[in-house]
This record gives structure tokens, C-alpha cells and sequence, in this order.
């Protein structure tokens, strides 16, 4: 079994774990049960309708929500890094089933802490309960948003929000791409051809230039909703 000391800086990074000192935090670790689990890129971590027993925090690495149509193409919902979490408006819900499929986006280091532990850590500390419960209810704003966002919209509606966040985010014209154009497809819920389709007539629009690492805006009118 991996050993929580390795990660105990990383959990530091996360606002549920700031009122534990890193002495606490072994000591709880060392009289409770919980779970390492490596994963290598594209490794399933959880499939869609899996019972969710436990959350999972991001110790290294990146996963990704990703839901899978009848026809079989891939949307991906969001992408989260470590320091980050996953599952913990799951684990104590009635209805404790992942809606989606979470697989690693990177190589990726998994802590997974059962319920039996979060409650002893939100008994030992209210600031980590309180944390954890915003943690949640952002989460599922943010989740919310993603969907109303692609939902209803064209392939170049899509784009436009996508470079609208981008633009506001990188503060530049030139947004800076660190995914390949696959992984953007798949993010926007559309077939790759179709996006490469609709970057290419967006050009002879003279609506942007684009190349294999980037996106320049040049007579493109973003969203400001």
C-alpha cells in the first residue's frame, strides 16, 4: 500500500485540509483506512452508473468527466487537475451513481477517502466540513453551467464560447491551446472532422487564423454574456 507521507504537501494545496497540521493529518491517516491507486493516461477511473463509495482527491496528474452518446461520441464534460476532488457530491447521496465516465487525462495519482473517514475529518475540524460543502455546491454550479452552455448551440456558437472564456482567461487575442484539436472536440461534444470544418470556414469568414498550438481572433464578435 502507498503511504499517505509522499502526498501530505499536496493535500495542503486543497482549502479543506488548511485548519490540520501535517502532524494531524498522519495521524488520522495512520489509524484509518484509505486508498492509493495509480493511473496511467486514458485509464478508466470510474465508469458511468459505477456506485460511488468513496471521494477521490487528485494528488498528481488530471482526470476528465467525459459522457458517451448512443452513437459513441465522447463529450467531455470538464477537466480537473491536482490539487482538486472528485466524487463528493456522490458519496453521500441516495442515489450514489456516477452519471458520467471519469478516466485519467494524464498519468495520474489517485487518494481515495472513504466516508467513514470524511466524517471523522469534518468531526476533527469544522472548516474542513465547511470547505468540502462549498467545494460541492460550486462544483455543481460550474457543472450546471458547462451543460446549459453546450447545450442548444451550433458547432460555431460552441467555438465562440469556448474563445470567449479563453479570451477573458489568457487576456490576449491569441489564445493559447494546450490540447490538441481531438481533445477540443471532445470537450465541445463534437466530431473532430466537425469542428476542423468549422475552424476552416470561420477563417475564410476572416473570423480567425489558427494552427496546430493556437487560435488568433481577428473580426470575431465574442459572446459577453
Amino acid at each position: 500500500m502507498i503511504k499517505i507521507e509522499k502526498y501530505l504537501d499536496a493535500l495542503a494545496g486543497l482549502s479543506f485540509f488548511e485548519g490540520f497540521s501535517t502532524e494531524e493529518l498522519k495521524r488520522m491517516f495512520d489509524r484509518s483506512s484509505y486508498e492509493i491507486k495509480k493511473y496511467g493516461k486514458e485509464q478508466i477511473i470510474h465508469l458511468q452508473n459505477e456506485v460511488c463509495n468513496a471521494m477521490d482527491i487528485i494528488l498528481e496528474g488530471k482526470v476528465a468527466v467525459q459522457k458517451i452518446d448512443e452513437e459513441g461520441n465522447v463529450l467531455t464534460i470538464n477537466v480537473f487537475s491536482a490539487p482538486n476532488v472528485i466524487g463528493a457530491h456522490l458519496v453521500f447521496s441516495t442515489n450514489n451513481i456516477y452519471p458520467m465516465t471519469v478516466v485519467s487525462d494524464a498519468d495520474t495519482v489517485i487518494l481515495r477517502l472513504p466516508k467513514s473517514l470524511i466524517i471523522e475529518l469534518g468531526r476533527s475540524n469544522l472548516d474542513f466540513m465547511v470547505a468540502l460543502l462549498r467545494s460541492i455546491s460550486d462544483r455543481m454550479l460550474i457543472l450546471a453551467d458547462k451543460i446549459r452552455t453546450i447545450s442548444h448551440k451550433t458547432i460555431r456558437q460552441q467555438i465562440i464560447a469556448f474563445l470567449t472564456y479563453e479570451y477573458h482567461l489568457q487576456k490576449s487575442p491569441v489564445i493559447r491551446l494546450n490540447y490538441s484539436k481531438k481533445e477540443l472536440a471532445e470537450r465541445l461534444g463534437v466530431q473532430r472532422s466537425s469542428l476542423g470544418r468549422e475552424l476552416n470556414k470561420m477563417r475564410r469568414d476572416g473570423l480567425l487564423e489558427y494552427d496546430a498550438r493556437s487560435i488568433t481572433l481577428k473580426n470575431l464578435k465574442l459572446d459577453q454574456d
